[in-house]
């Protein structure tokens, strides 16, 4: 049996010594038959904690019970013809999941159902998907950089909307964490995360912003919706604010679960944290070895953590000193790490050739 969420934060000082104690539980996928075979592009967890997807380079989508470690315990989802590059939950639905692959379709899955109920036709690979907060929408990336919005309505089938070219690498994106989309966030290979109003307006009212008015915490809560641009129109992103983060690309991003801080990850190996009151770089964390695949915070904010896929071993950071207070060590690079979304210190992380693990999830003390 699992251990009860902690029913508070737990403090720096006391971390070290009950992270300590958490057991760690394999989850091992029979896809598995050699190096490689199975390699996990990608980790989601549901909004309540209780599932967890990979998604691998072999097409395979599978979802697991972290308490139920066996594999007959698990959900398999096939549909897609290429290597799944990302998944992504609902955020308010804990059994619809969307995924994206290089055979350049967008699918959205009952996971109850182990069902296909809708298939968007891309137009090219897809690189990644996130979701906005109130499930409206989800928006997809490209591998030629190019956004593709799908909307999802109640009771509809989920349709598409205007393609939104990029002129930069874009890598990932994020939307404002409550409420509809009004704010969109996204990492370059210019080293900069654009801060962006959502939804797109007509490409010569975006013209018209230069990208430098001042930012503060309130860019991130809901403010009204403008009505969107009709489809077929002419539609591009109009840019509040640039965060000049890294000398290189800016790979990943993630918001605090408060909302205070924003890490960006790198090429650089380096993981920049921005206080989200002034837009402030106030720390940055350069303990990996590799470019940032991922970030990732603890569910109350205190903690982040950043996946590469060169070096070994998973540190966390405390994000209000930058401070190491603890390590996962790893036989091999963990590229896809991510903390337990509510009251739980687990992490998940992948790299490990016997299949996805989770940190916490075999028992422990905290």
């Amino acid at each position: 049996m699992a251990p009860a969420p902690p029913r508070k934060a737990v403090p720096k000082d006391r971390f070290p010594a009950l992270f300590a104690t958490l057991k760690t539980q394999t989850y091992h996928d029979p896809s598995t038959r050699g190096p490689g075979s199975h390699t996990i592009r990608t980790i989601a967890w549901n909004p309540t904690g209780h599932l967890i997807a990979t998604g691998s380079s072999d097409r395979s989508i599978r979802i697991w019970n972290p308490e139920k470690p066996q594999v007959k315990n698990s959900t398999e989802l096939r549909g897609h013809t290429g290597a799944i590059q990302r998944v992504a939950w609902n955020p308010t639905k804990e059994a619809e999941l969307a995924s994206v692959s290089s055979d350049g379709t967008c699918r959205f899955w009952d996971v109850k159902t182990r069902t296909c109920i809708a298939t968007i036709q891309l137009g090219d690979e897809g690189v990644t998907v996130g979701w906005a907060s109130d499930g409206s929408l989800a928006l997809v990336v490209r591998r030629d950089d190019i956004l593709i919005p799908i909307h999802l309505h109640p009771d509809s089938t989920p349709t598409a909307g205007n393609p939104l070219p990029q002129s930069v690498q874009t890598n990932q994106t994020i939307f404002n964490p409550v409420g509809s989309p009004t704010t969109l966030l996204l990492t370059t290979g210019e080293g900069s995360v654009k801060i962006c109003s959502w939804p797109p307006s007509a490409t010569t009212a975006a013209a018209a912003t230069n990208g430098d008015t001042p930012l503060h915490h309130s860019t991130l809560v809901p403010s009204r919706s403008s009505t969107p641009v009709p489809p077929g129109s002419s539609v591009s992103l109009q840019t509040l604010h640039t965060l000049h983060a890294h000398t290189s690309a800016c790979i990943s991003l993630a918001l605090s679960p408060t909302s205070r801080y924003l890490a960006i990850g790198g090429s650089d190996a380096l993981i920049s944290l921005y206080d989200t009151h002034d837009w402030i770089c106030r720390r940055t964390l350069s303990s990996l070895s590799g470019s940032v695949k991922t970030v990732s915070f603890s569910w109350d904010g205190s903690y982040v953590i950043g996946g590469s896929d060169e070096g070994t071993g998973i540190d966390i950071a405390h994000a209000e000193t930058g401070e190491i207070v603890a390590r996962i060590e790893t036989s091999m690079p963990a590229p896809c790490v991510s903390w337990h979304p509510n009251g739980k210190y687990w992490i998940a992380y992948s790299g490990d050739p016997a299949g996805l693990k989770i940190v916490g999830a075999a028992g422990g003390g905290l």
